[in-house]
This record gives structure tokens, sequence and C-alpha cells, in this order.
């Protein structure tokens, strides 16, 4: 095998599935995914914005090409719609990355109970029945050398505590990272790898409440032992690795991306300076 790294992260020839992929981290991997040469597919609830996104892509002048519809993983009835339509346009899914999703944020005694119901059936129930919708086309594609690929999208609050309120994402995502690991054991045989990535703050609708302005990133940069947001190649370059010929040997992996954050502890034992 090359150590090139041309030949290491190349998806030349593969098909991936990005759901949620019009705008934020999906967006941005898509875009990572293009330009390492494979064919992206790109679903979300706006089938109009998925085709906007194909477009801009197709025209960048990168070696994949993507293509964009409409489709819903929040309900049964949407997933199992998405995975036929997925269906018609290949018959091998080399890469699944689950990212639809959606958050919510209540203070404690204020949390609304439908707000469980709503990030817990896409977050964690449609994720996981896509998945399993989709295993068929994932063994298609698979080989022992080089297995299929599935991306789970957590957050670095599903493993420490540290939302804003966001109590039922949050517990979500704790939800997708155990999940992440549960398909990783129970799918090796089948030749797909399962893995996750947990992002820390990235600029995207959904949190353009917070970081959508550079006052917001510089004060939520505070919060990052690394001092600063993510970046749409920090979301680009861990695909482009997990799905690519070096990532091959990874699974179960939550991967943080959130600079630091997952292992920052402020002070320590003993209360002094190091």
């Amino acid at each position: 095998m090359s150590m090139r790294p041309s030949d290491l992260f190349d998806l030349t020839g593969k098909v991936a599935l990005v759901t949620g992929g019009a705008t934020g981290i999906g967006r941005m991997a898509a875009e990572g995914l293009v330009a390492a040469g494979a064919r992206v597919i790109i679903a979300s609830r706006k089938a109009d914005a998925c085709e906007a996104v194909a477009a801009e892509l197709n025209a960048m002048g990168l070696p994949g090409k993507a293509e964009g519809f409409g489709g819903d993983v929040a309900t049964k009835e949407g997933v199992e719609a998405l995975a036929a339509e997925v269906a018609k346009r290949t018959g091998k899914l080399h890469i699944l990355m689950n990212n639809a999703g959606r958050t919510w944020g209540a203070p404690i005694g204020q949390h609304p109970y439908e707000a469980w119901e709503k990030l817990l059936s896409l977050n964690v129930t449609g994720m996981f029945h896509l998945t399993q919708c989709l295993l068929p086309l994932l063994e298609a594609a698979a080989t022992d050398d080089d297995p299929a690929r599935v991306v789970n999208v957590g957050s670095v609050m599903g493993d420490i505590p540290k939302g804003t309120a966001t109590y039922s994402y949050a517990v979500s995502k704790g939800a997708v990272h155990h999940m992440t690991r549960v398909l990783s054991n129970d799918l090796a045989h089948r030749r797909i790898t399962v893995n996750a990535i947990a992002p820390g703050p990235f600029v995207s609708k959904m949190t353009a409440f917070a970081i959508g302005t550079e006052e917001g990133q510089a004060e939520s940069a505070k919060g990052v032992p690394l001092g600063r947001v993510g970046r749409p190649e920090d979301i680009a370059g861990a695909l482009q690795y997990l799905c690519g010929r070096g990532g091959a040997y990874v699974s179960g992996a939550i991967l943080p991306l959130s600079g630091g954050m997952q292992s920052n502890a402020p002070g320590n034992l003993f209360n002094k300076d190091l």
C-alpha cells in the first residue's frame, strides 16, 4: 500500500450520503468529500437548498461531484423514503455521514416535554433507523481491505456537561456516541466501520445565535483550550481521514473536534500553578 497522501485520503469512485448536508457541518463535510473525489449525495428537508449546494460544489472545479434532493430523517416514513431514493441512485454506498440533527435550548425548569421527543426522534432514532435501512448498500460497497464507513455527528456536549441549557440535545449526543460504539461492535463482521466526530463550536445556522458574529466567536473561543472556533477544514480533514484508506482500521472511535475541550479540566488537584 502506498503511503502517499494522494492514496491515503483519495475517495475517487466512492459514493457518499451526507444527511443535513446543505448547511453547517454537513456542508463542510460534503465539500471535503467532493474535494477528495467522491460522488456526494446531499439530503435534507429542504430539497432546493440541497440542489443549490450541489450546484455550488460542482462549480468549484473539484475532482468529485455532488447531487442533492429532499429527505427527512425525523420520521419512519421519511427515513424509508430517503433510503429508497438513495437506492435508486446507487447500488453501493461507501460512506454514510449521519449529520441531520436539531437542537433546543431552554433553562432548567422550563425545558419542554416535547423537546425530548423531537430531539431524540431525529438525533438518535432517525440516525439508527437510516443506518439500518442502508445496510444492504453499505455491505455492497464493503471489502476486507476497504470497509464501508459510517460517520455519525455527535458533539463535545455528548462528552462533557458544557451545554447551555440544551438538555435534550446534549443527552441525544451522548446517546449518539454510545450508539456509535454499539454499532461498531455489531457491524465490524460485515466490514463496516462506525465512528463519530464530536465537534465543539463551529459556525452554522444551529450556532448562529451564539457565534454568528466575530464577537460571539471570540467569546466562545475563550472556552476552547486552542483559543478558536472550528473551521471548515477541520471537518473536511477529519472526514477525508475517516473515510479514506488511512482510516480503514479505525472503528468505534469518538473523534474530538473541539480544540481540546473534551479533556479540559480547569485548575489542578493541588491548586498549584503548572
